[in-house]
């Protein structure tokens, strides 16, 4: 079935396709379902994604997604205060938090380093962090940017801003998932799983 590249179909899988991950044939499936569907589920949706546009912002005091001034771990004064969890992206934070293992406060950057992209240390909320730690109470700094080049970098980065603060900076271990078998293991994954190596 073709469909009509200058219409509101066309405009709406245009849009679509601007979504990480969707590519065309996705956007079209996508589009022709919310054509099928009832007119209040719909506006449904629309209503949900206009709400979080109106409604969320970022974190005064760690980038993360919030509704008010502070997000939710900000705010709650369970967690451990003297932990900071550096993530690049909320994605990320709320994957940690599933996780159940930490009860600290967390950093969003909200990016990494990328020359490349011309993405410089003004352009992550490094600075935050740096303010952060001078305020006081911190103890450690667990940095969890992602492994790759950009995320490696940052990591690098952020170690020489906060070392002379005296506190505690770590970097989570990467290595081989569990249930796989080390034969199929790649060479950057088998090299971070020997550095990362701890006592038993």
């Amino acid at each position: 079935m073709a469909v009509d590249q200058q219409g509101l179909l066309a405009r709406l899988i245009k849009e679509l396709v601007r979504l990480p991950g969707i590519g065309h044939k996705s956007a079209q499936r996508l589009a022709f379902h919310l054509m099928k569907a009832e007119r209040e589920d719909a506006l449904r949706l629309a209503d949900a994604i206009r709400a979080v546009k109106d409604g969320l912002a970022f974190c005064r005091q760690c980038r993360n997604i919030a509704e008010t001034d502070l997000c939710e771990f900000c705010l709650d004064p369970k967690r451990d205060q003297t932990k900071i969890f550096v993530v690049e992206e909320p994605s990320t934070l709320y994957a940690v938090e599933r996780a159940g293992a930490y009860r600290g406060l967390y950093h969003v950057l909200l990016g990494a380093l990328s020359p490349l992209d011309g993405i410089g240390p003004g352009d992550i909320k490094a600075e935050e962090l740096v303010e952060r730690v001078r305020l006081g109470g911190v103890e450690e700094i667990i940095l969890a940017t992602n492994p790759t080049i950009e995320g490696e970098a940052t990591a690098i980065y952020l170690t020489r801003l906060l070392k002379p603060f005296g506190v505690r900076v770590s970097r989570i271990a990467y290595g081989i998932p569990v249930g796989m078998d080390i034969e199929y293991a790649d060479e950057v994954t088998l090299l971070k799983s020997i550095e990362g190596r701890r006592d038993l």
